[in-house]
Formats: C-alpha cells, structure tokens, sequence
C-alpha cells in the first residue's frame, strides 16, 4: 500500500465486482472522481492480496452463527437433570361394564372318579368278555364287564351291592334296587317297601331279558325240591279226598235196603206177637211168650229207629282235618320251594353308581385275566372344575353364580358353580366346583388335567356404565363427590384450565368407581385429574 492511499472501513457494495474487477452498477458509479476509484483500487489489492485471509474470517462467522442457533435447541446435562415443571396427573374416564370379581385357581376333570371293585365271592373271577376302553359311557343297564360269562350290569343308586338280594329279604339296598328299576322302566311292585317279593323277582327277570342274559341258575337241587313239593301238594289233595268220602258216608241216612229190612223185621215181631196172643195151650206145640214176643217187637223198632237217628262222626272229622293239614304243608313246602327258583340278583352281577351316565378313565382287567382288586375307574362323563377359594371369598360367591375361564385357544368360557364345600374349620380352605358350558371333544381333551384360572364376578354394574380411579374423586363442601375434568392441555400444570363436575358414584371394583354426572358433563375420554 502507497502512502497516498488512505484506506477506509467502508465495504464496496458488491464484493465480487471488486475482487473480479467487472463493470457493475458499482464500478460505473466510481466514475465520478479519482477519489473513489483510489478507494475501490485500494479494495481491490486488498481482497485479491488477502483472499485466503477473508475466506477463514467469512468461515468463522458463518460457525458463530451456527454455534449459536444450535446452542438454544441443546441443553447441558446440569440442565437435564432439573426437575421440569411440574403438570396435571390425568387419566381419561372409561365407559364399559364394571365389576368386582373373585379369582381362583381351579383343575378341570370328569367329576367323582371312583374305583370300580367287583364281588367274586360268589363264583369265578375270570373276566370272559365284554371290556370296556377308556373313553366308553356307562349307562343305566350298561355291561361294566363280563365276569365268568355272567354281567356287571350298571344301575343307578348311591349303596353298594353287599349281598345277594333274593326272595323274602328287605332293607335299604332292596329299596334302592327297586327304585332302580323302575328309573329304567321295569315295574318293580310297590317302591315304598323294602321287602324282596314276588314283583321285585319279576322285575329281575325282566332286568335280565333286557341285558340279554339269562336269569342266574337256582341252586342246585332246587328244582327236584319243587317237583317233589308238587307231588307232596296232590298227595295230601288226595287224602283230603278220601277222608270227605268217608265222612260223607259216616253222616248219611240208611239205604232203602236197610230201611226195607228194618221194617221187615219189625212186622216180623209183631206177627209173633199175634200167633203167641191167638195160640190156645194144650195143643200139639207149646206156646210161644207173648212177652217175649212183645219184647222182640220193641227190640226191632228199635233198631228201626237207631237208622234213622244221627251217627257219631267224630273219627271221620278228625281224619279229614289232618288231611286238610297236610295240604296245608304241601302247599307252604311248594311256596318255599318255588320262592327258591325265582330270579334273584347276585352282589356280583350288578354295579350301583351316581350321577350316571360315567366315564370309563382306566379299565385294569383285560379278557382271560383274573380280577384282583379295583377292575376299572369311572368317573362322571361330565367335565368339572375344581377349585378351591379362602373362606372370606368363599362367602361372596353362591351356587348358580356365573363364573369365567380360558380356553386353550385363549377365547373365554362361561362356567356355573354347582357346589360349594366349607372348609373343616375356620382356616381351611372352602372347595368350589364349576360346571362349565357343554366342551367340543377336542377342548376337553386339550383342558383334561389342567388348572385355569376363574374369574367370578361377584358384583357387577348393570350394562356399560362410566367409571374414573377412586383417586380422581374428591370431597365437596356438602360431602358430595366430585370430580376435576381438564379442559386444556395437562402439561400446563396450574395454569390448565379446569372444571369441576358433580357426580354421584356406584360400584367400585379393581380401584375404579361407577360416576354419573349429577351438576355438569362428563362423557368417555375426558382427563380427570388424579395428582398434581
């Protein structure tokens, strides 16, 4: 730079115009005196003589500014860790069904698995035919098994079979035997008396016909005990007959031959008597007595008489009495011995089970083999859950209360309580049996053995209804519940604008509450403040 070139701070208008040294607006106006021209010459060595120089200074500022613009979007982490400004605490007010539920734990299984234990105190123990698989329904009148050829037929009843229930015995077991039968349709006489008769054994036989086999075989001998019975009855008939007959003829009157005779006899005397009246003595015969002729004619009326009069009968009673006792006899020695071939039923042949029909979960016998102990496990064909429930919840639910659980597929099923069990004392737990919805195959096969969960409901609103956290609800002056609703922006803190809403509540269950607007509006999503 010469000494005569003064330099300035002031910038030419267009910096490239300067430095390319073109003929712009800027350069005609330097045309005006030498003092500019000295001016925008001195710029121009300046520029071109210091070009890197300004380069780095344009660089430097245009990094300041960028500096600063993003200086006011980051924060230091001092200022991170500031608590921000503190806002409303809301949850929007929810519009569905509400309820207050008790939860268990519950397995599912056929319902009453019992062992099946057969009575071969009677006769043979190998099983012949007619095994069950697992999976099989008994039914009433259903062949459990067949045992040396004979049944195990399935009837209805709570008591076990113990004894051999024939002719003339009674009890409970007689009386459940009969209403058993009648629940399968055979007439069993009259129901209300425990005793075995004549109908209970006509039903048997019947029980027998329809299970299509035949009656169980008297004892032996029997038979020839009523064939000789039989034979005992007619021989005292026959006597009873013959002790009559002379019965008969020991009280009838004399025959006309007897009669005839008699009479005879009497005119016979007293012509006697005449001829010893009229004989003259001194003749050539001596005369006969007249009184002893007057005696023979009293003598043959006599005897005239005695025919007619009645005859003792007495033996002749006596012997037809006994005979009729002896067919008295006969025919009780008949009775007994007939009572003794009627259709009884064995404590082997016949299997009393509840709640039928039942499932068959474990057969332990197989044909040709030897019963020893339990021969198969039925349980009821039914699936159930059980539960079990402590006895403060216990005594919220009832039997008909509906209950929920999860299928395997994840779709909820409705069940019912059926039972409930209390505890032995007042810390055991109470147990609470489900019946649920009617399954498909495959869901109880996929359920069999597991534990759900079930949901009870034990207080449930009416329909969908609004609800808010019981930490939304506040006291007002007059005791009335109320809650906040925000109208603005929650992050506002104090400054959101609120407003306050009447409500009158309903059930509360699982920490929320039942509202309805009482002095203002509340619908589904507005915010209600629970915290600030």
């Amino acid at each position: 730079m010469k000494d005569d070139e003064t330099p300035t701070t002031e910038m030419p208008a267009d910096f490239s115009e300067l430095i390319e040294g073109g003929d712009g607006p800027a350069a005609e106006k330097t045309d005006s005196s030498d003092v500019d021209m000295s001016r925008v010459s001195g710029w121009r060595r300046i520029l071109r003589g210091n070009r890197t120089l300004w380069i780095v200074a344009l660089c430097a500022v245009v990094s300041l500014v960028a500096g600063l613009l993003v200086g006011r979007f980051l924060i230091s982490p001092a200022e991170a860790s500031e608590a921000p400004e503190p806002g409303l605490v809301t949850v929007p007010v929810e519009f569905g069904s509400l309820s207050n539920d008790v939860t268990l734990r519950a397995d599912v299984g056929y319902a009453d698995a019992v062992e099946v234990t057969i009575d071969t105190t009677g006769g043979g123990s190998v099983v012949t035919g007619s095994v069950p698989e697992v999976g099989t329904t008994l039914n009433p009148l259903s062949i459990a098994l067949e045992v040396v050829g004979r049944p195990v037929i399935v009837l209805p009843g709570e008591l076990p079979a113990y004894r051999t229930l024939r002719f003339g015995v009674s009890g409970p077991d007689v009386l459940q035997l009969k209403q058993a039968l009648v629940s399968v349709g055979i007439d069993a006489g009259d129901v209300t008396s425990n005793t075995f008769d004549q109908a209970t054994a006509n039903a048997v036989g019947q029980l027998y016909a329809q299970a299509g086999y035949p009656a169980p075989a008297p004892e032996e001998g029997a038979d020839d005990a009523v064939r000789s019975a039989e034979q005992g009855v007619r021989d005292a008939q026959s006597s009873v007959t013959q002790a009559q007959q002379a019965l008969t003829a020991a009280g009838a009157g004399p025959s006309k031959l007897e009669s005839w005779q008699a009479d005879v006899k009497v005119a016979q005397a007293e012509q006697a008597l005449a001829d010893a009246k009229a004989c003259v003595p001194g003749g050539e015969s001596p005369c006969p007595s007249i009184q002893q002729a007057e005696w023979d004619v009293q003598t043959a009326k006599l005897e005239r008489d005695q025919l007619w009069s009645a005859k003792n009968t007495g033996s002749e009673k006596a012997a037809l009495d006994a005979a009729r006792s002896q067919v008295d006899a006969a025919n009780e020695a008949l009775e007994s011995a007939r009572q003794s071939v009627l259709p009884y039923l064995p404590a082997g042949e016949v299997l009393f089970l509840t709640e039928l029909p039942r499932r068959v979960d474990a057969v332990n016998v197989k044909r040709g083999s030897t019963i020893q102990g339990s021969v198969m496990t039925v349980s009821g064909a039914a699936v159930r859950l059980t539960g079990a429930a402590a006895e403060a919840d216990a005594r919220l639910l009832k039997v008909g209360s509906e209950a929920t659980f999860e299928l395997p597929d994840g779709t909820q099923q409705r069940a019912v309580i059926t039972e409930l069990k209390p505890g032995k004392d007042s810390k055991a737990r109470w147990d609470v049996l489900f019946e649920p919805d009617p399954l498909t195959a495959e869901q109880i096969t996929q359920l069999q053995g597991s534990n759900v969960r079930v949901q009870i409901a034990v207080g449930a609103t009416e329909g969908d209804v609004l609800s808010v956290p019981l930490a939304a609800l506040t006291a007002g002056p007059g005791g009335e519940s109320r809650v906040e609703v925000v109208e603005s922006d929650p992050r506002e803190g104090k400054d959101a604008e609120t407003r306050t809403v009447v409500v009158k509540t309903g059930l509360a269950a699982k920490g929320a509450v039942e509202v309805s607007a009482v002095d203002g509006d509340l619908e589904e999503g507005d915010l209600v403040v629970v915290g600030r």
